[in-house]
């Protein structure tokens, strides 16, 4: 076989070289032991806590080692796509604080080794390719549909592993004139690598995250330009990562099958072999088992979900690097104010089983991160998620940005801050009462008489001042609590509480129902120093109206 001469037909357009792309594309001049990777999504339309895992992995390694991190999307499988999806993948990434260096943008490209999408790169490929044919490494595939799926029946009928190889590559060592014939009909054809393997051969390899694995050689000639002339992921990132000078690549552990003909392409193509960090599932307990997070069964593995909980993003950045480093959590509690980049990230941390998400557990991080932020920053935080989820909440929010943060700074601060809120979705039940538009009837409880929690909100309004410290605002609880029968002392309650109709606690609830409809509440002092005499009142006699 003439390869050159078949190299002519099959690309007779392309005149770049490896030898000029080498040079278009240097090797980066970066610290020794810098770290350059990626994230390289597909734009599917899902952005899923998978990526972000994967994204946060790549950014921590590259970062902390002053390297690079670029976003690559991948675009080659068009039928997958989806319209916008692109720009949805760069928002939500941006959302979650995903810092790229340099790659793909909502505006265009950043960086000097792009283009970032794949697709159009489709030039830059067909050099490599052209190459590997030159070499007698690939050669053109004119099997129609209907072949395939003939020989995978046949393969599947003799119980044979399928796939292109062996007896059934069938334009394997076809001669040149059969390869022009069908060229000058018009067909189509797919360009597949000649593999040199054999499933009879073994060696070791070294991953990041796995350890020393034992691999199996690839043996199947797998395609690597379809017939549009748009790689395969295979190819594709093979001269994109070896081009845009990446060392290490952080994906899913789904891609460990076909890393064996990842080896062996990388090697055909004469390139050095990245680093792999591959990463296991992201699992959920389903009773006493685990399993996969799935995107049919289970909305919290969409990153949209996150966002539209209200979760900050400071709460699911801290949760994913417990997920991430099993040591992370020690760290913490060490250096409790310390930013979460001060960590000392590493990928041998990472579960090569994979990391079970446990939502009760994001819920208690995201109290812990919402109780050290200031009222400020929380009120920040909160008008910007209704702003977009709950517009009517925002309004309000907005009308008296003074009396929000107020209502938000109680209780935090100090050594034991207040963990009221998960969610920003949370707060309007939370603080909801604090606005008349969202003010309910209380549901009081039914084993105590309406005429007793009138005889409670009377004299409690008889004696009510705005300007009482909370010392004494208290003392004049107790009093009505004492003339109305009812005990101050617990103990004595708890020793018999037949004795008296309820406690100190029952003749507050009443009170805080009253103001507040609800039966928890920040402390009620404050709530009725923020709503101020006229407000407290009226809603106290308002309450009382009901009750006669």
């Amino acid at each position: 076989m003439d390869y050159a001469a078949l190299a002519g037909l099959l690309f007779p357009n392309v005149t770049d070289t490896p030898q000029s792309l080498e040079e278009k594309y240097p090797p980066r001049q970066l610290p020794e032991g810098a770290v350059v990777t990626r994230m390289a999504p597909s734009p599917t339309g899902f952005v899923h806590l998978g990526n972000l895992v994967m994204g946060l992995t790549a950014e921590r390694m590259a970062h902390q080692s002053n390297g690079i991190l670029f976003l690559r999307v991948e675009d080659t499988d068009a039928k997958r796509e989806v319209p916008g999806a692109v720009e949805v993948l760069i928002e939500t990434l941006k959302h979650y604080g995903i810092s790229f260096d340099e790659g793909a943008t909502i505006d265009g490209d950043n960086g000097s080794y792009g283009p970032y999408r794949q697709r159009q790169r489709a030039g830059i490929y067909h050099v490599y390719a052209k190459q590997l044919v030159e070499q007698g490494m690939a050669y053109p595939c004119f099997c129609t549909e209907e072949e395939l799926s003939a020989m995978r029946a046949q393969q599947e009928a003799n119980k044979e592993t399928t796939g292109y190889y062996g007896k059934y590559a069938l334009w394997r060592d076809r001669a040149l004139e059969d390869i022009q014939a069908q060229l000058a009909e018009g067909n189509s054809w797919v360009l597949r690598f000649r593999s040199t393997g054999s499933v009879e051969n073994q060696f070791k390899f070294d991953d990041l995250v796995k350890g020393k694995l034992t691999i199996t050689e690839n043996d199947v000639d797998h395609v690597l330009l379809k017939s549009d002339g748009i790689p395969t992921y295979h190819f594709a990132h093979a001269v994109d990562d070896h081009l845009m000078r990446t060392t290490h690549v952080v994906r899913g552990d789904e891609w460990l099958p076909t890393l064996p003909f990842h080896i062996q392409l990388f090697k055909a193509l004469g390139f050095k072999l990245p680093k792999y960090v591959h990463i296991g599932p992201l699992m959920k307990m389903d009773g006493t088992s685990k399993r996969k997070l799935s995107k049919r069964k289970d909305p919290e593995l969409a990153l949209t979900f996150y966002k539209a909980a209200g979760f900050p993003v400071e709460a699911v950045y801290e949760y994913i690097m417990t997920v991430l480093n099993s040591n992370f959590e020690d760290w913490r509690r060490a250096n409790p104010t310390a930013p979460s980049d001060d960590f000392t990230f590493s990928p041998k941390k990472l579960n090569p089983a994979g990391s079970l998400f446990d939502y009760a557990k994001l819920t208690d991080v995201s109290k812990n991160e919402i109780a050290k932020m200031d009222s400020a920053k929380v009120y920040t935080l909160l008008t910007e998620w209704a702003g977009e989820y709950d517009p009517e909440f925002a309004e309000l929010l907005c009308r008296n940005p003074d009396y929000a943060k107020s209502i938000l700074a109680i209780g935090r601060g100090g050594k034991k801050p207040r963990k009221d809120l998960a969610t920003w979705k949370e707060a309007k039940s939370y603080m909801g009462f604090f606005y008349d538009e969202y003010l309910t009837a209380p549901e009081f409880d039914e084993k105590f008489n309406k005429t007793v929690i009138y005889s409670v909100l009377d004299k409690f309004l008889d004696c009510f001042d705005i300007s009482d410290d909370s010392g004494v605002w208290f003392e004049k609880v107790k009093t009505i609590t004492a003339e109305l029968g009812f005990t101050t002392d617990m103990k004595v309650y708890k020793a018999d509480p037949n004795a008296f109709p309820g406690t100190v606690a029952d003749v507050s609830t009443f009170i805080r129902q009253a103001v507040t409809g609800k039966t928890n509440s920040p402390d009620l002092y404050t709530v009725m120093q923020l709503l101020g005499y006229d407000r407290t009142v009226s809603r106290i006699k308002a309450v009382m109206a009901t009750l006669k």
